[in-house]
């Protein structure tokens, strides 16, 4: 009998005695590393469309909530207001300038916390990062069939701990140049 599956994309009979199936929708969630997918964007020499983006998760990940785990820099306030218009729930970070005057906001403790707060109400996470700090995360997740996908920016900047974590469950974002590329609106 089918009535109990709750597997990725099962189907489920949607009343008892009925033949009608339904496919049974994923709830997914992201929890994305704005810093590290920034950057690594940037070094493939291109800007993301935060918009597109976000439509890319929910329409191939059926990403229900996505987490963006940020820096707050007041001046930023129009960034976050059109992040949050795309759809994301922006998690803050305080920052604080380093030595050399850079600002820096670390959200790896948050965006791990965040997962773990959240565990029971997702059915696989999908982590954007390339940095190895969240290599227990997707070792955990993993395990315990709750990763999706791991989606690095950049193959070449890509943690080999987390490449080797994640196994065959990462992809990297170069291809997706042309789908999520922020374009330039002419005046």
């Amino acid at each position: 009998m089918l009535k109990n599956i709750k597997n990725l994309g099962a189907v489920q009979r949607s009343k008892p005695n009925h033949n009608k199936f339904m496919i049974q929708k994923e709830k997914n969630y992201a929890f994305i590393d704005s810093q590290n997918l920034n950057l690594g964007i940037q070094s493939l020499g291109w800007k993301l469309d935060y918009k597109r983006f976000r439509v890319y998760l929910k329409e191939k990940y059926q990403v229900e909530t996505a987490y963006l785990f940020i820096g707050y820099i007041p001046s930023n306030q129009d960034l976050y207001s059109s992040l949050q218009a795309a759809g994301y729930v922006l998690v803050f970070k305080p920052t604080l300038p380093d030595k050399n005057g850079d600002v820096k906001g670390n959200v790896d403790a948050d965006l791990v916390l965040q997962a773990m707060i959240d565990y029971d109400k997702y059915d696989q996470a999908i982590i954007v990062t390339s940095d190895g700090d969240f290599y227990s995360l997707v070792k955990y997740l993993y395990k315990n069939k709750k990763l999706k996908i791991v989606m690095s920016p950049y193959v070449k900047t890509c943690s080999t701990l987390l490449k080797k974590t994640a196994k065959e469950k990462i992809v990297f974002m170069a291809n997706l140049r042309k789908k999520l590329k922020h374009k330039e609106k002419h005046r």
